[in-house]
C-alpha cells in the first residue's frame, strides 16, 4: 500500500484545495498519470502517480483544504489489483445481511462538504440497506440542509456493512454515517437510486430530489430523459418536464390584427369577460447557486482589496493614435511571420514603449518597502492574461533587452501556460510594472488596479476610429484610450502624466524607440 500525499507546493505555499480528481477508487493507473489537481493561491499543481498500480481509496475529496504531506489517496501495486467487475461473484443479499462485515476491510462513508457556511444537515431517506451491494459513487442517502440537498456517494464498491445514523439525525461534514465492506463486492451491479421513482420497466431512475418533483406534479417518469450519471433523472430534468407540460397545456392566444395608423379610434365597448392569460413559466433552473471560490479567486480578491487599502491609487488618462503601428504591422507582417514564426502584435510595441518610458521616469518602476523606496534597474513586465480560473499576471523578464519577436514569443508561451493551468510560481513573481489589455474584450475605458507592490499599471483599451482635429481639419483616426493607475505615495502627478505622454509618443512614432529618443 502506498500513500499519495500532497507534494511541496512552492515557496511560502503551505496549503492547497483539492480540485478535480482524474481517477476513482478502483482505477488502474500508470506511472506519471495525473491523479488530481491541487489549487493554491498562486498556481495549480498536478499530483501524478509515482508507479503503476490501482487506486484503492480516495481520502481527500474535491474542495477539501489540505496541507503539505497530507494523504490524498491510497494506491496498491499492480499485482494487488482486484478481480475485474465482470468476473466478481454477485453475493446473495440475504447472506450478506446476516454477516455483512465478517471478512474484508470496511471503508467509511462520510458526510461531504455541503456548501459554504453550511455546517449541519439532516439525514433523509436511506437509499440502501444493510447487505445491499453498491458501486463506487452510488448514492447511499440524501442529506437535507437549509440550502440544498446533498447526496452521499459510496466511497467504494462493496456491500453495505453498517448504517451508523438514522433518518432524521443531524450530521456535520466529516461524520461517518455508514461502512462499506470491500469483501465480495459485486462491482457490476447497479441498484436503483429511488425505487419509488422507477418506471414500469425499472429503467428510468430518478434522484431523490427529482422524485419529489415528479410525484408532486404527477409526471410519467418513463417520459423523462435523464441527464445524470447512467441516465438518472436529475431535479433539473424533472423541472424541465414540468415546464414542458405547462407550456403544452397553456391555451394558444391569437394576436389581434394590427390597426392602420390612420384608422379612427372607435368608441370603447364594454369589456367582455375572459379568462386570465396564462403566466409564462420562468426559465428552468435555480434562482441562486452557491459556488465555492477557488483559492486563486480568493487570492485575486484579497490582493486587489489590499492594493486599494494600502496604496494611494490615482489614475491619469490619455489617448494614442495607433495609425503608425497599424501601418507598420500591415507592411511587415508577412515578412515578420516568415522569419520569426509568430505574428507581430500590439503588445510587443506597448512593452517596448513602457520600458523606454520607465527609464525616463524611474519612480513608476519602483516600490515602497516600509520607509524605503526600492528603485528597480531591471524591467520585468507583467502581462495580465484572462483564464477560466481568473486573471493571472505572468512576467516577461528583462523585456528592455528583447526584440519585438522575442517579446511576442514569450507572451505566447506564457499565455498558453496560463490557459493550460501550467504556470509556476516563478512565472508570476518579480514583475516591476504591469500591462492590462482590456481592449481585447471590447473595453473602451477603465481604471486598472495596481498589482501590489508595484507602483504603476497601464490599462490598454479598444482601438476605435474617432474624428480628430489635426491642423485645423477633421480626420478619422484609429484611437486608443490609455489609463495609468499609480501609487501617489511614490509617484507624483507630474511624473505620472509625463510617463503616459512618453508612452503615447513612442506609440505614435515607433521610430523614437529605435533612436532611443
Amino acid at each position: 500500500m502506498t500513500d499519495i500525499i500532497v507534494p511541496q507546493l512552492g515557496e511560502s505555499v503551505t496549503e492547497a484545495t483539492v480540485g478535480n480528481w482524474s481517477v476513482s477508487a478502483g482505477d488502474s493507473v500508470k506511472k506519471d498519470d495525473v491523479l488530481v489537481e491541487l489549487e493554491t493561491d498562486k498556481v495549480a499543481v498536478e499530483v501524478r502517480a509515482e508507479a503503476d498500480g490501482v487506486i484503492s481509496a480516495i481520502t481527500a475529496q474535491e474542495g477539501d483544504n489540505v496541507e503539505i504531506g497530507a494523504k490524498l489517496a491510497e494506491m496498491t501495486g499492480a499485482g494487488d489489483a482486484p478481480a475485474p467487475a465482470e468476473t466478481a461473484p454477485i453475493p446473495d443479499a440475504s447472506a450478506a445481511s446476516e454477516a455483512p462485515a465478517s471478512s474484508g476491510s470496511a471503508i467509511d462513508a462520510i458526510v461531504p462538504q455541503m456548501g459554504e457556511s453550511v455546517t449541519e444537515g439532516t439525514i433523509g431517506s436511506w437509499l440502501v440497506k444493510v447487505g445491499d451491494s453498491v458501486t463506487v459513487d452510488q448514492a447511499l442517502v440524501e442529506i437535507e440542509t437549509d440550502k440544498v440537498a446533498v447526496e452521499v456517494p459510496s466511497p467504494s464498491a462493496g456491500v453495505v456493512a453498517e448504517l451508523l445514523v438514522n433518518e432524521g439525525d443531524n450530521v456535520a461534514p466529516g461524520d461517518v454515517i455508514a461502512k462499506i465492506s470491500e469483501s465480495g463486492a459485486a462491482q457490476s451491479v447497479e441498484k436503483p437510486v429511488v425505487e419509488a421513482a422507477t418506471g414500469t420497466d425499472g429503467d428510468a431512475i430518478a434522484m431523490p430530489s427529482a422524485a419529489r418533483v415528479i410525484a408532486e406534479n404527477t409526471l410519467d417518469v418513463d417520459a423523462i430523459t435523464g441527464s445524470g450519471k447512467d441516465g438518472r433523472i436529475t431535479k433539473g430534468d424533472a423541472l424541465k418536464a414540468v415546464a414542458s407540460v405547462m407550456a403544452a397545456n397553456a391555451p394558444a392566444s391569437k394576436p389581434a390584427d394590427p390597426q392602420p395608423i390612420s384608422a379612427p379610434t372607435p368608441a370603447p365597448a364594454a369589456p367582455a369577460a375572459s379568462a386570465p392569460a396564462p403566466s409564462v413559466p420562468r426559465e428552468v433552473g435555480p434562482r441562486e447557486e452557491r459556488v465555492r471560490m477557488t483559492r486563486l479567486r480568493q487570492t485575486i480578491a484579497k490582493r486587489l482589496k489590499e492594493a486599494q487599502n494600502t496604496a494611494a491609487i490615482l489614475t491619469t488618462y490619455n489617448e494614442a493614435d495607433m495609425s503608425a503601428i497599424m501601418a507598420a504591422r500591415k507592411t511587415h507582417q508577412e515578412s515578420f511571420v516568415a522569419k520569426h514564426g509568430v505574428k507581430l502584435g500590439f503588445m510587443s510595441f506597448f512593452v517596448k514603449a513602457c520600458c523606454m518610458a520607465l527609464k525616463d521616469i524611474p519612480a513608476v518602476n519602483a516600490e515602497i518597502d516600509g520607509t524605503d523606496i526600492i528603485y528597480k534597474n531591471h524591467y520585468d513586465m507583467g502581462v495580465a492574461v484572462g483564464t477560466d480560473r481568473g486573471l493571472v499576471v505572468p512576467v516577461v523578464r528583462d523585456a528592455d533587452q528583447m526584440s519585438l519577436a522575442g517579446i511576442e514569443k514569450e507572451i505566447i508561451r506564457l499565455g498558453k501556460k496560463a490557459r493550460d493551468g501550467k504556470l509556476t510560481i516563478e512565472d508570476m513573481q518579480g514583475a516591476t510594472f504591469t500591462l492590462s489589455n482590456g481592449g481585447v474584450y471590447g473595453s473602451l475605458m477603465s481604471m486598472p488596479i495596481l498589482n501590489a507592490p508595484q507602483s504603476g499599471v497601464l490599462g490598454m483599451h479598444k482601438i476605435q476610429e474617432r474624428p480628430m482635429a489635426i491642423n485645423g481639419e477633421v480626420v478619422v483616426k484609429p484611437m486608443m484610450y490609455l489609463a495609468l493607475s499609480y501609487d501617489h505615495r511614490i509617484v507624483d502627478g507630474k511624473e505620472a502624466v509625463t510617463f503616459l505622454v512618453r508612452v503615447k509618443e513612442n506609440l505614435e512614432d515607433p521610430q523614437r524607440m529605435l533612436f532611443d529618443l
